[in-house]
């Protein structure tokens, strides 16, 4: 894939060496839960490598993107600095790359923050991000055994651990992870909450 190529080029100038490390890892776990789930596993992989494509961006830059950007910011959004390179990334890609995959673009744009009915491909990104290789905190490994058996429990788990430590620091949280995790918890245990 062309386009690939020309990705992992760019992401080699603009990103650190640790960042475009993580990017490829990521590329790479989202190929294989790809593979395992029966999604596209090159888009995977490109969705993959250029999920962080602006992480390292200063803020200013990442708040022009997200202020020009159409992809709904809620306000936690606008007041966690931390998230915005998910939805200045889905801009760039979108007004700088000429990506117009509404799939690729919303895999970039939530995977930090998740969000309600995710398709397989956003999911996949969200959760190739949490058990890249280089990922080693607490848990991973229960993270990584759990992607490959059930992608949705992953996701709720995912979820609430993001929450978990969302909270924790005592900022917002954003009302897309909020609808994410009652989506995921309705969808798995909705017997249960009865």
């Amino acid at each position: 894939m062309e386009q690939v190529k020309e990705m992992t080029a760019v992401l080699a100038q603009r990103l650190s060496q640790k960042r475009f490390r993580h990017s490829c890892n990521v590329a790479q776990a989202a190929r294989e839960l790809a593979k395992r789930y029966g999604a596209d596993a090159d888009k995977a992989y490109f969705a993959g490598l250029v999920h962080d494509i602006c992480k390292e961006l200063p803020f200013e830059e990442q708040e022009q993107l997200v202020l020009a950007s159409d992809m709904q910011p809620d306000l936690a959004e606008l007041h966690s600095k931390k998230v915005w390179h998910g939805i200045a990334g889905a801009q760039l890609l979108r007004t700088e790359f000429g990506i117009t995959d509404m799939d690729i673009l919303n895999a970039v744009r939530f995977h930090t923050v998740g969000r309600a009915q995710m398709s397989l491909l956003e999911e996949i990104i969200y959760i190739a991000d949490m058990i890249s290789e280089e990922r080693d905190y607490k848990g991973v490994g229960r993270m990584r055994r759990l992607a490959y058996e059930n992608l949705q429990e992953a996701m709720l788990e995912a979820l609430q651990d993001s929450a978990a430590a969302v909270l924790k620091k005592g900022v917002m949280l954003p009302e897309y992870s909020i609808a994410a995790y009652n989506y995921y918890l309705l969808l798995l245990r909705k017997d249960e909450l009865k």
